[in-house]
């Protein structure tokens, strides 16, 4: 699923705190300033499926009649779906014309969120047909300095925010940027600097990659 791609596409990942979002703004904004044309997407995306994941994750979306969450497979196989969608409908076309994608969580947030229940073997090939970002920045915080974050910035808690989840999911991205080392380029950030200097490393490794 790569159609002949031109422009970068550079995934942020890291824990529901780490600054990911912020990061997205911050680089957007830095990156036109430098006359490159940037566009800003995430996951779950804005797509048909990416509302139900939306919707399912902050307890909207349930299962009929015992109101339970969705199961962890359910959730995987719709993520993986979305992928699916949110690559043909967005990623790609704007590759193809010479946009550099940012994007906020891809593959790995499966790995780490839905493998941190089930088989990572499984997960990973749900998503074997899916383009690999060319740079993924992995912003590293403590489960802890997450947390806070989290209760800082207020709303509903959501699915995954539970803390010993969080522990689990924190566990898990280790182990999956252990497997996607291999072949793919990542860049650990240090998450607990300030916003700025957070926002000068990853520059740095975009630069590198697309000087």
């Amino acid at each position: 699923m790569s159609r002949g791609s031109k422009g970068p596409f550079v995934a942020l990942e890291g824990l529901d705190g780490a600054g990911t979002t912020t990061q997205l703004e911050c680089l957007a904004v830095a990156l036109k300033e430098r006359g490159r044309a940037v566009l800003t997407t995430r996951e779950p995306s804005d797509g048909p499926v990416g509302m139900l994941l939306r919707q399912a994750l902050t307890g909207r979306l349930t299962l009929a009649r015992s109101h339970a969450p969705l199961a962890e497979d359910t959730l995987a196989l719709l993520f993986a779906a979305d992928r699916t969608d949110h690559l043909i409908s967005r990623v790609l076309p704007a590759l193809e014309q010479g946009q550099l994608v940012l994007c906020d969580r891809y593959v790995l947030s499966s790995l780490a969120y839905q493998g941190a229940t089930l088989p990572m073997a499984w997960v990973e090939a749900l998503n074997q047909t899916a383009r690999r970002a060319d740079l993924t920045l992995f912003l590293q915080v403590d489960v802890e300095t997450a947390a806070r974050r989290r209760a800082a910035r207020g709303g509903a808690e959501e699915l995954f925010d539970a803390r010993e989840k969080q522990q689990r999911i924190a566990q898990q991205y280790e182990r999956a940027l252990k497997s996607r080392s291999v072949g793919e380029r990542i860049v650990r950030i240090d998450g607990e600097q300030s916003r700025e200097k957070v926002t000068a490393d990853c520059l740095a490794a975009i630069e590198a990659l697309v000087p």
